[in-house]
């Protein structure tokens, strides 16, 4: 006799709790997928997204660039590694929720300093499984990123008409500036480089270019990118003026990834990066920071369909024809049509052919779209951090 797999003993459990589910996920359209919670027992609106990597789940969870947005994950191993405080990318996740469809299981890694479910439960974020993501995911490639609500309640006693009115209520993610709300308060000073597993420690290395990072919701790995490739970092809240930021007399500035509709947050933020663009300060964006840039340089960006989240997404430089695969997160783009004649596109995407890097011909300023960073993902655009630091040596000498 044939022995029955464990998957099987899971579904089975998950199928016999679906009459009566503790958890759903609500779409502004009626859709309505029953499941079984886990997290915070709470409710939480916004977008429903999908992200495709294959690893780093609390890395996702906790980038500030998901911000207003509720995770569906299409991998399938989620909780495996369970959470440890190395791997987060900010103190407080921004994200609303997480959607898998297996069960959570229990760590198995000696990294682990506690379960996901219990992590889940210290940040007050609500979690749901038994969801068919693969049905979830073509609705949302089909329709576009819809809002939803999810609820975890464990008693099982949900109402969802009031939760379909929940999410058509959303005003959803377009003119919503987020990045003022994760953006730190304070200017602060960074000196973590990556972490150096045989040491135990955090990398040091000597500082050569001091560098002012604009804080729209920034990744911690983007700062430590910037440490190891000898930056001395500082890191300004979102609205941090132009003369403020020249008065610390920088060598470079960084603006980072963050949430969020570009267009509202270019309201305070573009004439400033206009700026010192035109100061000849040596400027590289990423993600919401590139979108800014472009629109401190005239340019137009617009929401996407459903936007870009995983950690396999193949972009061509156009300069040396190479193909980098790349860590994506943005539901916004730079439309191509609206850039200036002294802007080019130094990025495609080789999925949509949507831009994903552009440089000023004249200004030592140029940003890409994905995260060079990683975490998760691929290293292939770690240059990008020395193509920085080239940029405000030049400007040295």
């Amino acid at each position: 006799m044939g022995q029955t797999p464990k998957s099987d003993h899971d579904f089975a459990a998950l199928s016999a709790c679906w009459d009566n589910p503790t958890a759903v996920l609500v779409l502004e359209d009626g859709t309505v997928f029953p499941g079984i919670g886990f997290g915070a027992s709470t409710t939480n609106v916004g977008e429903v997204c999908f992200n495709t990597s294959m690893t780093g789940y609390q890395e996702i969870m906790t980038d500030p660039s998901y911000a207003g947005q509720l995770i569906t994950f299409t991998f399938p191993h989620i909780g495996n590694v369970g959470t440890n405080g190395h791997d987060v990318e900010t103190k407080t996740p921004a994200a609303l929720g997480m959607i898998v469809r297996q069960p959570v299981t229990n760590p198995a890694s000696w990294r682990a300093d506690q379960g996901l479910d219990a992590w889940l439960v210290v940040h007050n974020l609500p979690g749901i499984s038994g969801i068919d993501t693969r049905a979830l995911t073509r609705h949302i490639r089909d329709n576009g990123a819809p809002r939803g609500v999810l609820c975890h309640q464990p008693d099982g006693h949900i109402d969802t008409e009031s939760l379909v009115q929940m999410a058509k209520d959303w005003p959803g993610l377009n003119g919503m500036d987020l990045a003022i709300e994760v953006s730190q308060k304070t200017t602060d000073k960074w000196s973590d480089g990556s972490w150096d597993y045989s040491k135990v420690a955090h990398r040091q290395t000597s500082a050569k270019h001091k560098v002012v990072a604009v804080d729209y919701g920034c990744k911690q790995n983007i700062l430590r990118c910037l440490t190891d490739a000898g930056c001395d970092v500082t890191v300004v809240p979102a609205n941090t003026s132009a003369t403020d930021i020249m008065a610390m007399k920088p060598d470079g500035v960084f603006l980072s990834n963050g949430p969020g509709d570009p267009a509202a947050t270019s309201s305070y933020a573009a004439a400033e990066i206009a700026t010192l663009i035109d100061a000849n300060m040596p400027i590289f964006g990423i993600c919401i920071g590139h979108q800014l840039m472009a629109r401190a340089l005239g340019a137009k960006t617009y929401k996407m369909e459903r936007g870009h989240r995983g950690a396999n997404h193949p972009v061509k430089d156009l300069a040396t024809g190479k193909i980098e695969i790349t860590s994506q997160n943005h539901g916004f783009v730079v439309d191509p049509d609206s850039l200036p004649d002294d802007v080019e596109i130094s990025h495609i995407s080789l999925f949509d052919h949507s831009v994903e890097g552009l440089r000023h011909k004249s200004k030592p300023a140029f940003c890409v779209q994905y995260h060079p960073e990683s975490s998760p993902g691929p290293h292939d655009s770690r240059y990008l951090f020395e193509r920085f630091t080239a940029l405000m040596n030049q400007g040295r000498s």
